[in-house]
């Protein structure tokens, strides 16, 4: 029989939830309110006076090439980050749960990335690859390549979805590691007295189960491509070269911060949050579909 608390009046459950509303109002409506209210403005330069444009920006936005190319440019990159932060989350997860001897000391290692933030994540990468002084780049100018992702745009995209997936990894680690002790033994045991394969039994068994926590990292991991990753880019490319590491919350903060656009940054943000929130219902909608609780 399913347990209900109840409440005889209405202040405990108005106190109980007071602290979340007003978090949420001062750090999540009010700033969503105010970028939604100034993309519909152009300020002048000095911010004295502003001028009422209705839809203008968000005209403006969609006939822009350079934004539109943006677009191109998240999507890429959020799909290699996503990609590239779980799958080996996965592997190493698989292997940390098969270890008997020194386990912890394994998965502490493994997580210790996590505390990392993606600014200081970023200045890392930046110097191990850094033309000058970076040790890697030094090592493949000795094997005959010639890297300079300062230039090289394929070469920019690929540190900066490295360095955003190297700090995931651990998030992603933990939730994978937490889902496989999950999975029941007896299972695993039936299948493998029927003659299964390791790689057999977790294809068939344990990655099926593991369908859940995959879906929730998958949603999370998008999220974090699209907005959290501003400090890696930031540090490394700056958005560059040639805007192939812009991607829309950089672009944001390039025109709004930079440039001094800041209509045109706020109907950015907004374009940004409908896009993610979209991404979101879409993946609730179809791929929660396959997902077996």
């Amino acid at each position: 029989m399913e347990k209900r608390v109840t409440f005889k009046g209405w202040l405990l459950p108005l106190c109980l939830i007071a602290p979340q509303v007003f978090i949420s109002a001062v750090f999540f409506f009010y700033p969503a309110g105010q970028a939604i209210w100034q993309s519909l403005f152009i300020p002048d330069p000095f911010g004295l006076s502003s001028r009422f444009v209705g839809l203008g920006n968000f005209e403006y936005l969609l006939g822009d090439s350079y934004y539109r190319a943006s677009f191109i440019t998240t999507a890429i990159f959020s799909t290699l980050v996503t990609l590239a932060a779980m799958i080996p989350a996965l592997f190493l997860a698989v292997m940390a749960d098969r270890l008997v001897k020194s386990a912890g000391a394994y998965r502490t290692l493994l997580i210790w990335p996590y505390a990392v933030a993606p600014a200081v994540a970023g200045v890392l990468w930046l110097f191990m690859f850094n033309t000058r002084v970076g040790v890697v780049a030094w090592y493949l100018g000795q094997l005959g390549y010639d890297w300079n992702h300062v230039l090289n745009q394929n070469e920019a995209m690929g540190l900066v979805v490295v360095a955003s997936a190297w700090g995931r990894i651990s998030y992603n680690f933990l939730f994978f590691l937490a889902a496989l002790q999950a999975v029941p033994r007896s299972i695993i045991e039936a299948a493998a007295i029927d003659g299964a394969r390791f790689w057999r039994r977790f294809f068939t068994i344990v990655l099926p189960l593991l369908s859940p926590t995959t879906f929730f990292l998958l949603v999370v991991n998008i999220v974090y491509a699209f907005f959290e990753t501003f400090g890696v880019i930031h540090t490394i490319t700056s958005g560059g070269p040639q805007q192939a590491t812009t991607i829309l919350v950089y672009k944001v903060f390039s025109d709004g911060f930079v440039g001094q656009d800041l209509g045109s940054s706020a109907a950015q943000s907004v374009i940004l949050l409908l896009v993610v929130g979209l991404l979101t219902v879409l993946q609730f909608k179809y791929i929660e579909k396959r997902v077996h609780y």
